[in-house]
């Protein structure tokens, strides 16, 4: 069975062309490694992110002209990264970690500034790259973070400890928010450009994770690091703005992984309870599956259609956090909600690693949590109905 969304909107040929790559790859390449990388825990999956490069998966979604695929809509990104995140979530969040890293880069850049970072992640041998916002004590607020970035004549210097950063163990580069002023809270905080190798930058050990093994996190310790003023980007005080852009289209980018892991829950529910039979019929005949099982259909279309609403409304330039906030809270909670459906539809059964489903239910929790919590989700649409 294969279960497609459709919010009632023709597809170009282009978009066609992409999400049948997507679909492709994580059919015969992501979803027959997911077990395994799952159970690997702390090593990534170099090959896949290598073969995703070779057919342009990790650069499709980058501008034309620093040699990505120009896919830069977000209604196009989401559908690709659906597909993806319906082989295996935490593999395909790896493999399309390049456009987090280039987004800040892009709206806060300059021309020779995008160059210099962009064009090499569209090689065939791109390096890994991160964002580091998250802080021991500071979480979700981004507006309170405590790194600080001191300008010493044409460098400035950076101290403070990130926490929960994703690629970090691998990254060559990560794009530091740091605060040039604590008391100017998110106008104080900038973005600058750090090289991996640069002295007094230190990668501590991958964490061990309840779920979402395929994507590695780290903590980033900066110690008197020395960064060069052209590798700030944009003026002080200006990358909260960025961040904040960024957070809009990557929530909406949540909001279409969550789907994709939920129709890949629903669809593999379905198959198990044509299958399993009790008192003398399969299971999907029962009236409480059958019913438990419209509840997951009905929930993954929901996270579909309001994730791209988000992502139509991004494309058109509108104001979107409110929007992209409702897709982030609603497709993440729902991909929890169906995979504890998912779980019981299988039974005691689910709760082997003989189904995948135990992985999956895993899975899900961290769309509640990455990138702003749901707490945090529901304070911004509050905030946007209270205006």
């Amino acid at each position: 069975m294969f279960y497609e969304l459709t919010d009632g909107i023709e597809l170009t040929d282009e978009q066609r062309e992409f999400v049948a790559l997507a679909r492709d790859f994580a059919r015969n390449e992501i979803r027959p490694r997911a077990r395994e990388v799952d159970e690997a825990d702390t090593e990534a999956p170099m090959d896949l992110w290598y073969k995703a490069a070779e057919v342009g998966l990790t650069s499709y979604m980058l501008p034309a002209e620093y040699g990505g695929g120009g896919v830069t809509d977000l209604v196009t990104q989401c559908l690709v990264q659906e597909e993806l995140c319906h082989g295996d979530i935490g593999i395909a969040n790896f493999l399309t970690s390049s456009s987090f890293f280039a987004d800040p880069i892009l709206e806060l850049g300059t021309e020779e500034q995008k160059k210099k970072w962009i064009t090499p992640l569209t090689g065939s041998e791109p390096p890994v790259t991160s964002v580091a916002v998250t802080e021991p004590g500071v979480g979700s607020d981004a507006a309170g973070l405590q790194t600080r970035a001191v300008r010493d004549g044409d460098h400035y210097v950076l101290n403070g400890v990130k926490t929960w950063i994703s690629n970090a163990p691998l990254s060559q580069y990560f794009v530091v928010f740091a605060t040039v002023d604590p008391s100017k809270r998110a106008r104080g905080v900038t973005a600058f450009l750090v090289e991996r190798d640069r002295e007094g930058v230190t990668v501590g050990a991958p964490m061990k994770k309840y779920g979402q093994r395929g994507t590695l996190n780290a903590e980033v310790f900066l110690e008197n690091v020395r960064v060069p003023v052209e590798n700030r980007l944009g003026e002080e005080g200006k990358g909260f703005y960025g961040l904040m852009r960024t957070f809009d289209a990557s929530r909406i980018l949540i909001g279409a992984a969550a789907t994709g892991l939920s129709r890949a829950i629903l669809e593999d529910a379905v198959q198990y309870a044509k299958e399993r039979t009790q008192f003398g019929k399969p299971i999907i005949e029962h009236q409480a599956v059958a019913f438990r099982l419209a509840d997951m259909a009905a929930k993954t279309d929901i996270s579909h259609l309001v994730t791209m609403r988000a992502a139509r409304l991004f494309d058109a330039g509108k104001p979107v956090t409110a929007a992209s906030a409702i897709a982030k809270v609603v497709a993440s909670e729902n991909t929890t909600w169906v995979a504890n459906a998912g779980l019981l539809t299988h039974g005691g059964w689910g709760y082997s690693r003989e189904f995948m489903v135990e992985k999956w239910l895993r899975d899900a929790k961290l769309e509640e949590l990455e990138e702003g919590t749901s707490d945090i989700q529901r304070l911004i649409i509050s905030r946007s109905l209270a205006k």
